[in-house]
Parts: structure tokens; C-alpha cells; sequence
């Protein structure tokens, strides 16, 4: 009875029990199922995978398709699971989850065995994630410690492994995991560590890659090649435990692995190759158009403009020539920026005598210095829309202009002489700087400076007198961009250092094969600024750039106190300028622009023409005469019509009246300075004599006069024998050794050396 009884109770009891823990289970996975359900609301589609598109690299191309530059914050480009080394994904496997293959996303037997190591080495760990689950952490999720994320990560990677096979898994993951020294993806760490494609890796070289990714920033060889070359023996004797590798494969690899190949330099941003001066500014240039994402995450494939050939020929003959001649003349710097005109391309940009890490500016578009007379054909090609020609007879003559109540301005020659009437063409041949001024004070300074806008000029310019004689700060690449519409015959082709940009897919997103044009200037007026300039190469101030058996037009420019040089010329193939000066804006020892930088000019440009076929500039449709007329009047443009056209006319037929609505009656033509002219305006010859002066008093200023016809009867007097003697006639003078007036300084911001200081008055020029 007692024994029945107590078997009875003991079954009661393993009942109750029995029913208790079914109780406790099913609540318990009620529970854990509430869980998994609650965290799984919120997780991201895993099939989106399937579109996954990574940031990769952006690389930059020369003209020919040779790499010069990548950009990249995650540099990366995407490689196929059959194009990696077969040793890479077995040192992968090897080392981060041997069970890849016999598991389903979360890894029972891994979990046991950290646990146990954890127990066992007090204050180590050894981690338990699946490569799955570290797809599924680094794709989606945060690497917040927590038991949240951790439940996240198991489900989201069970979810993966349910919708893709095993090699789209590694595919996935060896595209994206950080292996140090900015790369991303195998193939861009085999790159960077190896300079070889992923496919090619040896047994060593993946053991070592294959050790990165637990610890980069501990085990790039970038940080310690000691600590890098330890975990390479450690991945190499795991390959060889999983049996991946043969005993005479481990010997040979372990052999290898004492004398490493690996490349030490690391990674930035962005890694210029090649050409830096180009290609900084290629960059500059991107920054502008584009988003940064796009820029460095997106996989552009950039095609830029520049000629290696022509590139290096530039960055020698600077280096060259300024180091031999410089110290003489007191120079320590030049540019040199070389565009070819009938595309608008830069095909050549050197801003130094060498880039590196400490000097890094370029003078080429970063440095904004006076051009002096090389601004000068700027001006007279205004004038010649203003309808004079290269015969009108000016007076060089004794000149002033009131420029306060209290101040004249009178501008001299840099002989110190006048050459009395004389053609325009004699005096942009000599450089004379009265009649520059005159001039600019006769078509207006607003002119001259919208013309200049138009030609690609883009730094703000002031209507002060002595703009006429390049009291501006402009860069070399504005002087190039501005003289390329001389050799276009008046057009203005849009400047550019990219010719094509194509997305990570191939597709254009941007193509400047055919680049925007404008006609700024007329052709008549391009010829005879043509004719004029080739003069100045051939008689005048530029002979040392003259190229034997190819027709060069050019100007000169040296500002007052040697403290910049200058030669801008052009061929009928290429527009190259160049600056000399000092980067601290110091003076020079007689430099002039005829000197130094045009046989700076005339060195490289020997080589940029070298098999180039020597052919005339341009010629013009016979009997036509391109006029610039006013859309509202109809009549010919004067100085205050800015809604203008391009009429041709046969010869003779030009018409004389200038437009009567756009005519100031009470503006003034500069800032504090008024003519006393009347309205109707003097010939072109008729400038004030020695004797007379530019008042203060508001009187209106002329319009854009026709040639007077007595002037151009006057008889053009016979070619200058030859330079006069003392300075060449391009300085602008400075009796008193004063600095060239000029506008008030723009705005301050641009990098690098000391620039040209603010001009102040002075009655010196």
C-alpha cells in the first residue's frame, strides 16, 4: 500500500514537473519567438543585395588613356569571385570561418569553441561571427556591442544565406571588407599592397592580405611590417591545418614570407600618379561640378586633357631654364599653361619648378599677378571694334588725367620719350604706354573690361587708367584663355582640362568634345590683331620667340619694378603663356618679358609644334567686314549697348552712325575722372596735346568714335630702326622707382606665396 502510494506520488510528481517545464518551454519560446519577431520587424530586405552597389574608386586619365590620378574615400573596384586567386579565398576561409561551406549562416560548433577559448585564456576572446554575419554586420548594421545587434545580425545573416549561394556570399563580402590603407575589396588591397591584380596573388602575398581584416590599423604592413609579417605565418599555418595547403606548399610560402615584396606607401584620398600640377586642378575642377559622394565613392572614369608629351616638356623647360638663368636675374619661379585653340583643351599646366609635399602650389591658376603690357592687346582689340583700324594715327604725347582735385596722372613710356603720331600698329609693336592709355580713355574702361570678361577672364577687374598697362592681378591660365580668341578669329572657346567623364557602367555623363563657343570678337578685328601681334614677334619686343618656319604672333609684358615677366603668344595651333617672377612678389634685375619667358616660350613651344604642320593664321571670307551692331538700334554698338550682334557688310559698305540710345549723357567714363571732350567725340588722332589735361569736372564722355578720315590719311611713319635704348619698351615706368597704380586688391583668400601687394596711388606708371 505505502510503495503504491509512493508511486503514485512520484508520478504526480514527474507529472507536474514534466508539465511545468513544457510550461516554461513553450512560454520560454513564446518569448524568444515575441523576440525574434519584434527584432526582425525592423531589419532590411537582405535581397536588395542583389543590387548592392558599392563605392569604388574614381580614376583619373591622360589624353592618351594612361592613369595619372585616383580619388577615393573608400578606394575599391569591384572584382568577380572567379577573377580572385584561388590561395586568397583559401587563406580567407581559413582564417575567418573554416565551416563556411557546413554551416547555414550561424556557426553551432565556432560558438562552442570561442566559448571555451574565452574560459580558458581569461581576458582574451576570439570571435564567433560567421563571414555571413560580418556581411550582414558591415552592410547593415552598427558595431555597437550589444545583445540587440547581436540577435540582428544572426537573423539578418540566416536570411542571407536563404537567398544567395555561398560564392555570391564571399563575392559579396571579399568586395567589401576593409583590408587597411584605404582599401576596400581585395582588389584594391592586392593593388595596394602588391600593385597586382587580385587574380595574380601568391600563396604568402594572400596570407598576408587574408590577416588584415580582423585588425588593419594593428596589422598593415603600412603601420609594422613585424606585426604584419607575424599574423602572414599565423594565416599560413591555418591554410595548412584546414589541409588548403600541401606540406611542401607551407614550406614554400614560409620561405617566401621572410623576404617580403609589399609596398610601404601609404594611401591617401586621392593619389596623384603623374603630372600634379595638371591634375590638382582637374580636381579643383571636379569639386566644382560635383558631388563629393559621387566624386569619390562613385567610380568615375575621368579622360582629361592633358599631353604627357607636352606636359613633361613644359615642367622641364621651366625647371631647366629658371634654374640656369634665374639666380642671375633674381628669379626663383615661372608657370607656363599651353591650350590648344581649336578645342579649348589644356594641354599642358606647370605652376613650379617642382611639386612636392611641402610646395604644392600652382602658380599656373592659383598665383594672380600683374600681366603689364601683355593685357595690352585686350585693349586695342577694343579698340579696333570701336572702329579704328591699325593704321589710325594716335599722338604719343605727353598725356595727364586728373585723378582727385589735388593729383594728376601723367603715364610714361618706358624710354622716357614720345615717338609723336604714330600707327596703332607701331604702338602695340613698341609697347607704348601713352598710347595704351589714351586708348582705353578714348573707347571707354568698361569696355575693355566687359571685351575681357567675354575672352574668359574671370578675376574682377576695376576701370582705373592704368588697366591699360596691366595693373590687374590675373593668373596665367586667364592670359592663355584670353589670347586663345586671336588665333580663333574672334572666338571664344570655352576653356576645359576634362574632354569626357563616363559613370561606373560606362555611360558619358558629361562629354566636351565639342566645346561651347562665342563669337566675342570680329573676325576683321582678329586678323588685324593677328597682323599686329606677329609684328611684335618679328620686329618688335618678342624676336627671342620667334620659331624658325611657323608663324608666331605674341605680346610682352614686364611690370614696373621687374617684379613680373611675362610672354603670351600663340601659334595657329596653341596659345601658351608664361610668367616669370619670385613668389614672395620681390623684384627682379631687368627681366623683361622679351627675355626669360619668351625663350621659355620659345623652348617649349619648339617642342609642342614639333611635326605639326606649318600653316598661315586664318583667313577671312573676302569682301567681308564684320561690324558689331546694338539689337535695339540697329545702329553700330557704342560702349553702352551690351544686347549687341555680328552684321556683315561688303567692303565699303560698313555704316558709319553709332547707336544714339545707349550713348551716355551723364555717366561717368571712370571713377573720379571726367573728359572735356563734347559728345560728338574727336577724331581718333585728336588726343589732348603736352599742354592740356583730363579735368575733374562731370562733363559727358564720347562714344566709341569712327576713324576720323584725317587720320587715317595721315601717312604711318617709317618702322622704328630699332629698340631704343635703356629699358624695354613694355616696363612700365616707374621714375621714382614707384609702384604701378592699379585697382583696389579683390578679395583676399588665394593660397600660397605673399601675392602682388596691393598697387597704391602714385603719379608713376
Amino acid at each position: 500500500m505505502k510503495l503504491a502510494s509512493l508511486r503514485g506520488g512520484c508520478f504526480r510528481f514527474i507529472q507536474v514537473t514534466f508539465l511545468l517545464v513544457l510550461g516554461l518551454s513553450i512560454a520560454g519560446l513564446t518569448s524568444l519567438t515575441a523576440l525574434l519577431n519584434h527584432y526582425a520587424e525592423g531589419l532590411p530586405d537582405v535581397s536588395k543585395l542583389r543590387y548592392f552597389e558599392p563605392s569604388e574608386t574614381t580614376r583619373i586619365y591622360s589624353a592618351d588613356g594612361k592613369l595619372i590620378a585616383t580619388l577615393f574615400k573608400e578606394n575599391r573596384t569591384w572584382t568577380p569571385y572567379d577573377k580572385m586567386s584561388p590561395f586568397l579565398i583559401k587563406a580567407i576561409l581559413a582564417v575567418e570561418d573554416s565551416r563556411f561551406y557546413q554551416h547555414h549562416g550561424v556557426d553551432p560548433v565556432g560558438v562552442v569553441r570561442a566559448a571555451v577559448y574565452d574560459l580558458m585564456h581569461k581576458g582574451e576572446k576570439q570571435g564567433a561571427s560567421t563571414i555571413t554575419m560580418q556581411l550582414a554586420r558591415n552592410l547593415f548594421l552598427s558595431f555597437d556591442q550589444t545583445l540587440e545587434r547581436k540577435i540582428k545580425e544572426i537573423l539578418l545573416a540566416s536570411q542571407i544565406e536563404k537567398k544567395f549561394t555561398k560564392d555570391e556570399i564571399l563575392e559579396l563580402y571579399l568586395n567589401q571588407i576593409y583590408f587597411g590603407g584605404g582599401a576596400y575589396g581585395v582588389q584594391a588591397a592586392a593593388k595596394t599592397y602588391y600593385g597586382k591584380n587580385a587574380k595574380d596573388l601568391t600563396v604568402p602575398e594572400a596570407a598576408l592580405i587574408a590577416g588584415l581584416p580582423q585588425s588593419p590599423s594593428n596589422f598593415s604592413p603600412l603601420v609594422s611590417e613585424k606585426a604584419a609579417m607575424h599574423r602572414q605565418i599565423l594565416v599560413l599555418g591555418r591554410m595548412y591545418d584546414q589541409k588548403f595547403l600541401t606540406y611542401k606548399q607551407y614550406r614554400k610560402a614560409l620561405l617566401e614570407a621572410r623576404h617580403p615584396t609589399f609596398m610601404t606607401k601609404k594611401a591617401q584620398e586621392f593619389q596623384v600618379l603623374e603630372v600634379p600640377y595638371f591634375t590638382t586642378w582637374v580636381i579643383r575642377q571636379l569639386h566644382e561640378r560635383y558631388d563629393e559622394d559621387l566624386l569619390y565613392r562613385g567610380g568615375l572614369r575621368i579622360h582629361t586633357t592633358v599631353d604627357l608629351r607636352l606636359q613633361k616638356a613644359a615642367e622641364q623647360t621651366v625647371r631647366s631654364l629658371i634654374t640656369q638663368n634665374g639666380p642671375a636675374l633674381r628669379a626663383d619661379s615661372s608657370a607656363i599653361v599651353c591650350i590648344e585653340n581649336k578645342t579649348g583643351y589644356v594641354r599642358a599646366m606647370c605652376g613650379g619648378l617642382g611639386w612636392s609635399s611641402k610646395s604644392q602650389f600652382n602658380r599656373a591658376w592659383q598665383a594672380k599677378r600683374h600681366p603689364g603690357s601683355s593685357f595690352k592687346p585686350l585693349v586695342y582689340a577694343t579698340a579696333l571694334e570701336a572702329g579704328y583700324t591699325p593704321d589710325s594715327i594716335i599722338n604719343d604725347s605727353p598725356y595727364k588725367i586728373q585723378v582727385s582735385s589735388t593729383e594728376e596722372w601723367e603715364p610714361k613710356n618706358s624710354d622716357h620719350a614720345f615717338m609723336g603720331p604714330i600707327t596703332i600698329r607701331t604702338a602695340l609693336q613698341n609697347s607704348r604706354n601713352v598710347v595704351a592709355v589714351k586708348l582705353l580713355m578714348l573707347v571707354g574702361a568698361d569696355r575693355v573690361i566687359d571685351f575681357a570678361y567675354r575672352c574668359g577672364i574671370t578675376e574682377k577687374l576695376y576701370p582705373n587708367p592704368s588697366m591699360a598697362l596691366g595693373a590687374v592681378e590675373l593668373s596665367p591660365l586667364e592670359m592663355a584663355t584670353a589670347y586663345t580668341v586671336f588665333p580663333n578669329l574672334g572666338l571664344h572657346t570655352e576653356v576645359s582640362g576634362i574632354k569626357a567623364i563616363f559613370d561606373s557602367d560606362g555611360n558619358p555623363i558629361e562629354d566636351n568634345t565639342y566645346p561651347k563657343q562665342e563669337e566675342v570678337l570680329s573676325e576683321i578685328s582678329a586678323m588685324a590683331m593677328i597682323e599686329i601681334m606677329v609684328n611684335v614677334v618679328e620686329n618688335g619686343t618678342g624676336t627671342m620667340a620667334r620659331l624658325s618656319g611657323y608663324h608666331v604672333a605674341g605680346k610682352t609684358g614686364t611690370t614696373d619694378d621687374y617684379r613680373d615677366a611675362w610672354f603670351c603668344g600663340y601659334t595657329p595651333q596653341f596659345t601658351t603663356a608664361v610668367w616669370v617672377g619670385n613668389d614672395n612678389n620681390s623684384q627682379m634685375i631687368n627681366s623683361f618679358g622679351g627675355n626669360l619667358p619668351a625663350r621659355i616660350w620659345q623652348t617649349f613651344m619648339s617642342a609642342a609644334m614639333a611635326g605639326q604642320p606649318s600653316v598661315p593664321f586664318g583667313m577671312l571670307d573676302k569682301g567681308k567686314v564684320g561690324v558689331l551692331m546694338c539689337r535695339d538700334s540697329k545702329k553700330r554698338a557704342c560702349m553702352g549697348c551690351y544686347r549687341t550682334f555680328r552684321a556683315f557688310y561688303p567692303a565699303g559698305g560698313v555704316p558709319l552712325g553709332f547707336c544714339p540710345m545707349h550713348s551716355r549723357t551723364g555717366d561717368s567714363l571712370l571713377p573720379n575722372i571726367r573728359t572735356s571732350r563734347p559728345i560728338e567725340g574727336p577724331a581718333p588722332d585728336a588726343i589732348p596735346g603736352p599742354d592740356e589735361t583730363l579735368p575733374l569736372d562731370p562733363l559727358p564722355p564720347p562714344p566709341a568714335p569712327a576713324p576720323a578720315p584725317g587720320g587715317l590719311d595721315q601717312p604711318a611713319p617709317p618702322p622704328d630702326p630699332g629698340l631704343p635704348p635703356g629699358p624695354e619698351p613694355d616696363v612700365i615706368p616707374g621714375p621714382g622707382g614707384g609702384d604701378v597704380i592699379g585697382p583696389p586688391p579683390p578679395d583676399p583668400g588665394n593660397p600660397g606665396p605673399a601675392p602682388a601687394p596691393a598697387p597704391a596711388p602714385s603719379n608713376e606708371l
